[in-house]
């Protein structure tokens, strides 16, 4: 059986077999024979009982421990190991709680709303990105504005 003290840490050349992989990522066999089969895990290298798993299987599975512990789906978890944003939760609103929000018009049918409290902005970093948006908004308006006069000409 595959023992491993305490300052074993696996390097990126191990392998190992199904048994092994199983007792670092602590996982049931049939659990990540269903994990491959289904698209989770890479395929190991090798097939039947010479199949050989990397460090790379052993990643894949913690991380869907991970997850799951954390009440994601299989469906989602597919999605974040292929390279999908993980998402971020939205803030829970307290009862009686108040939120204020700045609403910016830049133009006719150009609005900014801003939320402060849930951006964690402070009064000064509201006011440079107000100026910001401003600016970029001049600056697109400008370059607009040249080249329906260069094509005028």
């Amino acid at each position: 059986m595959f023992t491993m003290s305490s300052n074993t840490v696996p390097s990126p050349d191990n392998s190992y077999p199904l048994a092994d992989l199983c007792v670092l990522a602590d996982f049931p066999i049939r659990t990540v024979r269903y994990y491959v089969q289904v698209g989770l895990v890479d395929r190991p290298q090798g097939e039947t009982r010479a199949a050989r798993y990397g460090t790379k299987h052993l990643e894949q599975l913690l991380l869907i421990k991970k997850w799951t512990t954390a009440g994601v789906s299989l469906d989602r978890i597919r999605e974040l190991l292929q390279g999908e944003p993980a998402p971020v939760p939205p803030r829970q609103k307290a009862i009686g709680s108040v939120e204020v929000c700045s609403h910016l018009t830049v133009a006719d049918g150009i609005e900014v709303v801003i939320e402060p409290g849930r951006a964690n902005l402070s009064p000064e970093q509201v006011r440079h990105f107000i100026q910001g948006v401003m600016a970029v908004f001049a600056q697109v308006t400008n370059l607009q504005a040249a080249d329906s006069t260069r094509e005028q000409k």
